[in-house]
């Protein structure tokens, strides 16, 4: 590991990402079959079993660092009123094999790791911590063993005062409400099936929508176990039809907003399903290159450097509007000299001296 240096192992990883690679020993045949390239970049031709111990033991917070700093590098320009900041919290499961059991463990025979986000859904991209706070960029974009529960990871996670933050059932925690609540954030989520509403007030809702109710009131006094609910003040319950013929209670602490506002917040929740869905299709985050938790955490950190790099860079061209469109010609043309506005273009013809003799080769 002393001789690959931090930079050639990360040149490495992210070759692989936007090349596909499945293994590791594609991305040393490829890296080799582009030296010259790698010496303009300042990096180097790897072997297999020197990237492997790197994976494994070279501190994940490197790369981490480097996410955190390229997070918030990607929202620097964006200048939204707070009150239109919209967060999306969630989870994804990635599967790993036995040999990450050590750590991974779900159940028998079974293991697997999570990818937790923050997800700024007008950005299009996940976040660090509070971009307009003014704090150390924070990587939030946390990795844990899937039996590792939603809510016990994103009671760690940053929070910007006055933000929007919607999320599913797998954060019902009325004491990290209550934290939220305080911050003066608004608050989108679900209630459970079971989960009661004291109504102190029925409020009119539009005829002929989607929206079958519109109501205020208090949670539960007590929870489960007794202890006393911290979610003291009132919230909102807005009964939607779905498309699937299917009723959700949305419950909010915005007694204001209309309740088409809160269920169309709700709805946005599906653009963090089809940002881990681009993840998986595009990128190397289903198939891991090491089993430790260590390499697992770099790989998913350098897939996550890949994703931001490609959606800074297509915003800086206007030829391709599609991300998965650009996503494929950049991998295409990785390693090619060419301008990002010109993916598209046929390569130039090669230029013909007259003063030079021209062979004309026959097979036969």
């Amino acid at each position: 590991m002393r001789r690959l240096s931090t930079k050639s192992q990360f040149v490495a990883l992210l070759y692989g990402q936007l090349s596909g690679a499945s293994s590791l020993r594609e991305i040393v045949t490829g890296l080799e079959s582009h030296a010259a390239r790698l010496y303009h970049l300042g990096a180097h031709s790897v072997r297999r079993s020197t990237l492997s111990d790197a994976n494994a033991r070279r501190p994940v917070a490197v790369f981490a660092e480097l996410l955190a700093v390229l997070m918030r590098q990607a929202h620097r320009g964006l200048r939204r009123k707070l009150a239109e900041t919209t967060y999306l919290i969630d989870a994804t499961s990635v599967r790993l094999n036995g040999h990450s059991a050590d750590w991974a463990r779900f159940s028998t025979g079974v293991c697997g790791a999570k990818v937790h986000v923050i997800y700024d859904v007008d950005a299009d991209r996940p976040i660090g911590a509070c971009p307009r706070a003014g704090l150390r960029p924070d990587p939030w974009a946390a990795v844990s063993a899937a039996k590792v529960n939603d809510i016990t990871v994103a009671q760690q996670m940053p929070i910007e005062p006055g933000a929007t933050y919607v999320f599913d059932l797998g954060y019902y925690d009325y004491a990290w409400w209550a934290k939220l609540d305080a911050a003066q954030c608004r608050i989108v989520t679900r209630f459970k099936r079971n989960t009661p509403l004291a109504v102190i007030e029925e409020l009119p809702v539009p005829e002929g929508g989607n929206i079958l109710s519109d109501r205020i009131g208090f949670l539960p006094v007590r929870q489960g176990s007794g202890r006393r609910n911290p979610m003291q003040d009132a919230v909102r319950e807005v009964q939607v039809t779905s498309e699937a013929v299917k009723i959700l209670r949305i419950l909010s602490n915005d007694l204001d907003a209309a309740a088409e506002e809160i269920a169309e917040l709700y709805k946005r929740r599906w653009a963090i399903e089809l940002f881990f869905r681009w993840v998986k299709q595009v990128l190397r985050i289903t198939g891991f290159l090491g089993t430790s938790e260590n390499a697992v955490k770099i790989q998913i950190a350098v897939a996550l450097i890949a994703f931001l790099l490609l959606r800074l860079a297509q915003a800086g061209q206007k030829a391709i509007a599609s991300p998965l469109r650009f996503a494929r010609l950049v991998r295409a043309n990785l390693m090619h000299r060419k301008p990002l506005d010109r993916l598209l273009d046929p390569e130039p013809r090669p230029i013909y001296n007259p003063a030079q003799l021209a062979l004309q080769w026959h097979l036969s």
